[in-house]
């Protein structure tokens, strides 16, 4: 007996099954994978496709390089400062009787502010005309005495030397109304100081002191009267930043003190007036080898105001063409400034360049970039040099994110 014929099948002869005998379940197993392999390879196969297919390239905004006039200009940060700005002292002593003003209001030339107590001025000024009465009378009554003096003199009556006395009086009771004049003018003076008066035009400052309170010479300011339009703007400028710009203006036939000014308000908008030069500083700073630059610029709405920090613009000559791109398409690294430009088989490629002066409408670049280069101004992260990329124009891409909801 055939000692494996208890697990093999057993077919009878001319039993026609194409099947597997399922009485014996090893091999009914073995006979589906032989059935489902071709099945189970072919999944596979389809499964190894999709995950081989590329993805599609990085979409990024591209805008060409475009050669724009641009002004010659510099940019620096400066100082407004009051053209006219006073601090109003109590030139006597005495105690506050009137405020006449609102703070913060505007004042004219001429304007009373305040008002120190008269009275005792007042007083001193009638002591200083009686003064000058009294004087005036001893000096009559000194002439009257020296003329007298000379007719006794022609009868012999009276001394050579009585009269010279008498001469001398007189002209000691002159001297005295003398005195007495400019001690009254004195008392005036210090009367009319008891009023205090705006010697410019502008706007007044907080009041330092309220009525009632002692104020004199050795009191701090009462308070200030900034005056705002027109108003200057003060910027450093190195020494050789000065040179090349009067350099530069006399090779255009120009005049470094016609350059235009122009100021940026700390919120980074454009102010709508321009300035001139008016005075370039006659002395340099040692610590700092800079000089001091000031421009006049009208103010009419006051939105300059005196000590505050602005960005100024100096703008020479006429302008001039140059390429220009956007902020956004700069990139820096180790070896420098470069930009990513998409070349003809829309391959993002980088391309090295060297910048300019920054304007109102981009970058100005000096070197490494041809007009009508793609370059790109927004996305640039999502791809890498040698990439090809599916480049779309501002207008495009911004037309894209609005359907898309984005």
């Amino acid at each position: 007996m055939n000692p494996f014929s208890s697990t093999l099948p057993h077919r009878v002869p001319g039993d026609v099954r194409q099947g597997p005998d399922t009485r014996h379940p090893y091999l009914y197993a073995l006979w589906i994978l032989f059935l489902l392999g071709p099945l189970v390879s072919c999944g596979q196969q389809e499964q190894s496709d999709v995950t081989a297919a590329p993805p599609p390239p990085p979409s990024v905004v591209a805008i060409r390089a475009e050669t724009r006039p641009v002004d010659d200009q510099s940019q620096f940060v400066g100082r407004v400062v009051a053209v006219d700005k006073v601090e109003l002292l109590a030139r006597v002593q005495g105690f506050l009787k009137e405020r006449k003003f609102s703070e913060g209001q505007q004042v004219e030339v001429g304007a009373e502010l305040f008002l120190i107590e008269p009275d005792q001025y007042q007083a001193v000024v009638q002591q200083r005309e009686a003064d000058l009465a009294k004087a005036v009378a001893d000096a009559q009554n000194a002439d009257v005495q020296y003329a007298r003096g000379r007719r006794l003199l022609k009868d012999s009556a009276i001394s050579q030397s009585k009269v010279d006395v008498l001469k001398a009086d007189a002209l000691v009771a002159k001297a005295s109304i003398d005195q007495a004049k400019a001690a009254l003018v004195a008392a005036e003076l210090d009367l009319g100081y008891t009023k205090v008066i705006a010697p410019v035009a502008g706007r007044i400052g907080l009041s330092k002191y309220t009525v009632g309170n002692l104020v004199g010479p050795a009191s701090d300011p009462l308070a200030t009267i900034v005056s705002g339009d027109p108003i200057y703007v003060e910027f450093p400028l190195t020494q050789r930043q000065l040179l090349e710009s009067r350099r530069e203006a006399q090779a255009k036939g120009g005049d470094a003190r016609e350059m235009v000014v122009l100021v940026s308000l700390p919120d980074g908008t454009r102010y709508d007036q321009r300035g001139r030069l008016n005075f370039i500083d006659v002395t340099t700073d040692t610590g700092t080898d800079t000089v001091t630059l000031r421009a006049e610029i009208s103010n009419p709405d006051g939105m300059l105001v005196d000590g505050q920090y602005v960005q100024i613009t100096v703008q020479a000559g006429e302008p001039q063409a140059a390429i220009v791109i956007p902020q956004s398409a700069l990139q820096v690294d180790q070896q420098g400034v470069f930009v990513m430009i998409i070349d003809a088989e829309k391959k993002a490629q980088v391309r090295r360049i060297e910048m300019g002066a920054r304007t109102d409408v981009g970058t100005v670049v000096s070197s490494g970039l041809k007009e009508g280069e793609l370059v790109i101004s927004d996305g640039v992260q999502k791809v890498r040099p040698g990439q090809v990329v599916s480049a779309a124009p501002p207008q495009s891409a911004k037309s894209v994110q609005e359907d898309s909801g984005e």
